[in-house]
C-alpha cells in the first residue's frame, strides 16, 4: 500500500528553521517525482516546491525561494523540505504528495494523486 507520513513539523521563532521529512513506502521512491504543499486556514492548498524523480530538477514558489530547499534520498525514500529563515505567513499544514511523472516536477496539486496526513508548522515568536 502506497504511503506517505511526513514529520518534522513544530513551533519556531521567525528567523528560525525546520526540516520536514516525507517518508514513503509501498512503492519505489526514485519512480515517483514529489511535492511539498502547504494550507493555511481559510487558504487554498500551495505548491511550495517539487522535485523530479532523479533529484536533478526541482521549483519553488517564489514565496520560498531562497529560503527552502527540497532534497531526496531515494536510498532511504525520503524527501526532505530544509526551512530556513521562517515567516510568520509561513505557518500552515504541510503536506508531501507523490505522483509518477516524467523527468521533471510539477507544483500543480491536482498532478498529485497519493497524499499524506500533513504536520503543522507554526511561525510565531
Amino acid at each position: 500500500q502506497l504511503q506517505l507520513v511526513e514529520s518534522g513539523g513544530g513551533l519556531v521563532q521567525p528567523g528560525g528553521s525546520l526540516r520536514l521529512s516525507c517518508a514513503v513506502s509501498g512503492f519505489t521512491a526514485d519512480r515517483y517525482a514529489i511535492g511539498w504543499f502547504r494550507q493555511a486556514p481559510g487558504t487554498e492548498r500551495e505548491g511550495v516546491s517539487c522535485i523530479a524523480r532523479s533529484g536533478i530538477v526541482s521549483h519553488y514558489a517564489d514565496s520560498v525561494k531562497g529560503r527552502f530547499t527540497i532534497s531526496r534520498d531515494n536510498a532511504n525514500n525520503t524527501v526532505y523540505l530544509q526551512m530556513n529563515s521562517l515567516k510568520p505567513e509561513d505557518t500552515a499544514v504541510y503536506f508531501c504528495a507523490a505522483q509518477p511523472f516524467g523527468p521533471g516536477c510539477s507544483r500543480g496539486s491536482s498532478t498529485y494523486n497519493y497524499w499524506g496526513q500533513g504536520t503543522q508548522v507554526t511561525v510565531s515568536a
